[in-house]
């Protein structure tokens, strides 16, 4: 287990067993089949009540609601494993706790939290979040997607796009405008609504083990008591989104410890010129840069960790965290799939469908240049023109 300044020295005992049980069902259930699924464009079988029998639903969440109440470390211990096996793992399993249920739990009533948040914890519903539109990714702010109140329920008109978990979801936390032009989170349940329709996209190269698409309203009703009644601003939308950002930053870690050991291991037992590339200075560059690398990501994961428990955490440091753990990511998964050469780019090994994911992950919850100006607007505190 890659831990080069021992930080696992820092963890209490039930966080060393989430880490060591994720780790474990990781590798026996996931890594010998992903590769296959993947190939062919398909989730894991059953994945949603896997995950949720090993508790990936709902860490964060309150146990009087389903959920197992531990606190941020130990979730991201867990995004860090899952992303191990294959971020379609992590992305379920964010979106379901940090995007949906923490929505429910933060905005919603005592009769939504109590409705809801057990059963989607349990993995009897799937949840997904409708924030982005087809055309407003990085300016959410302007969206089209709006609602209005007739009577006892609200009339929705718009789309969302590039929504996880979408064609099979069956709840949704949809962020539209009210006619006074708040941004309000609604609760969309399928078995409330009408003239509602959830796509998925097909052809994707990247991402090609998770469910991706389209939430479309068209005249949509849906009863008022659905409205999230504690939402008025898009703010309460990046405050979901933030904890998102955060299980990417942690995934992240998991996804270059899975190809930083792969090329580890390679460079053992791949024998050139008579001898173990390992012992070529060129490949202990490579895999020494990796290291070193993928220490600092931890050492500042785990201080966004202690943050996010005491409640003194940023959306400025959070987004650091996922832009710089991204970045460091993608370089060691370039550097492993040089390492193992032809073979990195087979599906043998897990590094070039990291690799792939991982051009993903740059853009998602927030492009790489937009997590720069944050850094940019949070020390100079200007606005950037």
């Amino acid at each position: 287990m890659t831990d080069y300044y021992n930080l696992k020295s820092y963890y209490n005992e039930e966080q060393i067993l989430i880490q060591n049980s994720i780790r474990d069902w990781v590798d026996k259930t996931i890594k010998p089949e992903i590769g296959k699924y993947y190939q062919e464009g398909k989730p894991f079988p059953g994945i949603v009540n896997k995950l949720s029998e090993i508790g990936a639903f709902g860490l964060i969440i309150p146990e009087k609601y389903g959920g197992l109440g531990m606190d941020f470390l130990s979730f991201g211990i867990m995004m860090q494993e899952l992303e191990r096996g294959d971020t379609s793992l992590r992305v379920m399993s964010s979106i379901q706790t940090a995007l949906v249920m923490h929505a429910i739990n933060k905005f919603g009533s005592e009769e939504q939290k109590l409705k809801y948040l057990p059963r989607l914890a349990a993995g009897e519903l799937l949840g997904s979040f409708g924030l982005t539109e087809p055309n407003f990714g990085s300016n959410p702010a302007s969206m089209h997607c709006y609602f209005k109140e007739e009577g006892d329920n609200i009339v929705i008109n718009g789309s969302k796009m590039w929504i996880g978990n979408s064609s099979e979801c069956d709840i949704a936390i949809l962020w539209a405008k009210s006619p006074d032009k708040k941004v309000r989170g609604i609760l969309i349940d399928k078995e409330l609504i009408t003239n509602f329709k959830a796509v998925s996209f097909k052809d994707k190269m990247s991402f090609k083990s998770s469910i991706t698409g389209e939430l479309i309203f068209d005249n949509s009703i849906l009863p008022k008591n659905q409205i999230l009644e504690k939402t008025s601003q898009l703010k309460d939308a990046y405050e979901c989104l933030n904890i998102g950002r955060y299980c990417v930053a942690w995934g992240c870690i998991g996804i270059a410890i899975d190809c930083y050991e792969t090329a580890l291991q390679y460079s053992k037992e791949r024998i050139q010129f008579g001898e173990p590339i390992g012992k070529k200075q060129l490949v202990q560059k490579k895999l020494a840069e990796m290291i070193s690398e993928i220490t600092k990501a931890q050492l500042l994961s785990y201080q966004l960790s202690v943050l996010m428990n005491s409640g003194k955490a940023n959306y400025a440091q959070i987004s650091m965290a996922k832009r710089d753990n991204v970045t460091m990511a993608r370089f060691v998964a370039r550097e492993s799939r040089q390492i193992l050469g032809g073979m990195g780019i087979s599906s043998e090994y897990p590094i070039m469908r990291h690799l792939i994911n991982l051009e993903t992950l740059v853009t998602y919850h927030g492009t790489h240049e937009i997590h720069l100006l944050i850094t940019g607007r949070d020390i100079t505190g200007f606005d950037a023109i």
